[in-house]
């Protein structure tokens, strides 16, 4: 047998496996996955040659992928029973980084950054490499299907610039990779329970059998005795995704989309399809069936996972999915998904647009589908996940109509408990209602009860209730739906359909006047014509935030948010402002005149949910009524 070969790398990828090894990749645990997928190819490799050729599978069909952790050597093994490679093809794959390794092609790659780092590979070339990482040296021993048992190869290197090639005699095909792994990450990967961990996180799916030879466990074991080893596989083989709908239990779903989440509930909804055409790509995804404990918790990562060919390239994939939708948990699987060299980073291509638009739109099928077809069970995720859903609106604006179609909503007309949807509303409007009345607040009790909805309650006109923060930040986003304009009950003027135009006279009309001289707080008062039994309330200017969305604000600590004067809506037939109208015609320098009208303003502000800027005088004023008027 021949002495070993001393080669180098060539001098600029010498730099490159240096890159590669020290700075590529974020997380060093993915060494393994690469390992793992390169022994799956290579069996799949074997499988496809033999069809043409049974002679190479050498009598040999039991194809597994071995991890042998030796603790005392502090080395760990990878094995497979695929094609192998003869030495021509070691010197060819290994002993030549990123074949297209040019001097160029290095600069590329040293000007990148984590977050535009080019598409070096596109097809995986170097992922071998990461070894390196956790090895600080790598030994391939190699025989390739059909060749002879001395015709094997044994490749060693250190990644620092040169490698030995070697002759050497393998009963068996395959491959063989020994990581004798660094000092600090000894313990880390020789570690049954860590490795198990890894291969579940990147290669469960992939379906060769993942074997893991681990000391039995048992009674203490005799020191002169060597330890019994037993073999397991610790990959589940089943890619759920792959399998035709048809052959899927609503348990074997469920028990997947536990197994992802956590959640023990089942989904609300199953969406499982194949994307044809161009691109072709599996998807897997669940809605849940109400909001997920610890959801959106602190800043979460966010995504579907993204696998290419059963192998999990990335946990939370964003590009997916637009945000609003990160409720839906899955995963797609693209064989086709150009790549960077890490596996980490995805191009923005045309690939991933095709399937983000794909699956937007089977998403929201999927919802309108149990909206319709469960709503007991729509009503449950909508309640829980609805304001997520809600910021579709803003967030995408191709799909917002068919967003909005999705929300329900409390409104005047349906029960406490009930909800209903948009097109409900329009459906059971009068045909000559043109427009969608809502109105904001802080819960549907309070909005029940406000003087603003007394005009609607009397025409006959529903209002919907917005009582989430994100209605707030919503409604810019969705100011028409299906032809009709969202009005807010609240706004300046009135609609003619639900009240007239009313002006005071005489006493009233003077009482105003002055008010609007007591009540500096407030930008006008005038006659209101759409209160009913109501004395007073606020409405809103025109192009100024509502008065919910200040409360918001100041809430959340943005007290120096800019504020407009609101406008008070005095009810000139109220017997309260009658009497207040003729005291003031009687005596107007009654004291008594500024402290009633002051308690009218208040009242407004309190039926609304506004915090008075001084409860304590508001008291006062109160205590002062009721005992002027018990003294009589």
């Amino acid at each position: 047998m021949s002495a070993p070969e001393k080669m180098e790398f060539r001098t600029e990828l010498k730099q490159l496996l240096h890159l590669i090894t020290h700075s590529l990749y974020s997380n060093k645990r993915v060494f393994l996955r690469e390992l793992v997928s390169n022994a799956s190819d290579a069996i799949h490799k074997l499988r496809f040659d033999s069809l043409d050729s049974e002679a190479l599978l050498e009598n040999d069909k039991d194809f597994k992928i071995h991890l042998i952790p030796d603790a005392k050597r502090g080395r760990l093994v990878i094995r497979d029973n695929g094609i192998g490679m003869s030495r021509a093809t070691v010197i060819e794959n290994l002993g030549t980084v990123a074949r297209s390794g040019t001097k160029a092609y290095l600069e590329k790659v040293k000007e990148a950054t984590a977050a535009n780092r080019p598409d070096l590979i596109g097809q995986f070339g170097v992922g071998f490499y990461s070894a390196f990482m956790v090895a600080d040296q790598v030994e391939v021993i190699s025989r390739q299907a059909g060749d002879p048992a001395d015709a094997g190869v044994r490749w060693v290197s250190d990644g620092q610039g040169d490698f030995t090639v070697e002759p050497v005699n393998r009963p068996a095909r395959g491959t063989e990779v020994i990581l004798h792994l660094k000092e600090e990450d000894k313990d880390e990967f020789t570690n049954p329970y860590t490795l198990e961990h890894i291969v579940k996180q990147f290669s469960d799916f992939i379906e060769i059998p993942v074997v893991l030879h681990a000391e039995k466990p048992g009674d203490e074991k005799e020191a002169d005795k060597a330890p019994e080893i037993e073999e397991r596989v610790i990959n589940s083989q089943k890619a759920l995704w792959l399998r035709p709908k048809s052959e899927i239990t609503p348990e074997e779903y469920n028990a997947f989309y536990t197994n992802l989440t956590g959640d023990p509930e089942p989904p609300a909804k199953v969406i499982h399809y194949s994307g044809e055409g161009s691109v072709e790509f599996k998807v897997l995804f669940f809605i849940p069936s109400k909001r997920p404990f610890g959801f959106d918790y602190g800043e979460p990562k966010v995504g579907p996972r993204l696998y290419v060919q059963r192998v999990l390239i990335m946990e939370n994939c964003e590009e997916l999915l637009p945000r609003y939708m990160r409720f839906v948990a899955g995963l797609v699987d693209c064989p086709d998904l150009p790549l960077n060299i890490s596996r980490e980073i995805l191009q923005h291509n045309k690939v991933l647009e095709t399937i983000r638009k794909d699956a937007t739109k089977e998403v929201l099928k999927a919802l309108r589908a149990l909206k319709e077809d469960d709503a007991e069970k729509y009503r449950a995720f909508f309640d829980g996940l609805g304001g997520v859903l809600k910021e579709g609106v803003r967030e995408d604006f191709a799909n917002r109509e068919q967003v909005a179609g999705l929300f329900l909503f409390p409104s005047l007309k349906t029960p406490h408990a009930d909800r209903l949807t948009l097109d409900q509303y329009i459906e059971a409007a009068p045909k000559e209602q043109e427009e969608i009345f809502f109105l904001t607040g802080d819960s549907d009790a309070l909005l029940r009860s406000s003087p603003i909805v007394e005009a609607y309650k009397a025409k006959d006109r529903d209002v919907l209730f917005l009582t989430e923060p994100v209605d707030e930040y919503m409604l810019p986003g969705i100011t028409m739906y299906k032809g009709k304009k969202l009005r807010s009950a609240d706004a300046e003027k009135a609609p003619d359909e639900v009240a007239e135009k009313a002006e005071a006279t005489g006493p009233v009309k003077n009482l105003l006047e002055l008010m609007k001289k007591w009540l500096p707080e407030v930008s006008d008062v005038r006659a209101s014509s759409r209160l009913v039994d109501s004395a007073c309330c606020l409405v809103t200017p025109a192009g100024a935030m509502s008065a919910h969305l200040e409360r918001m604000l100041e809430r959340m600590g943005h007290a120096d948010a800019p504020k407009a004067k609101r406008i008070l809506e005095v009810n000139g037939a109220h017997k309260a402002v009658t009497a207040l109208a003729e005291l003031a015609e009687k005596s107007p320098e009654d004291g008594r005149l500024v402290a009633y009208s002051r308690l009218l303003l208040e009242e407004a502000m309190l039926a609304e949910g506004t915090p008075l800027p001084e409860p304590a005088a508001h008291a006062q004023r109160i205590s002062e009524l009721i005992a002027r008027d018990a003294s009589r």
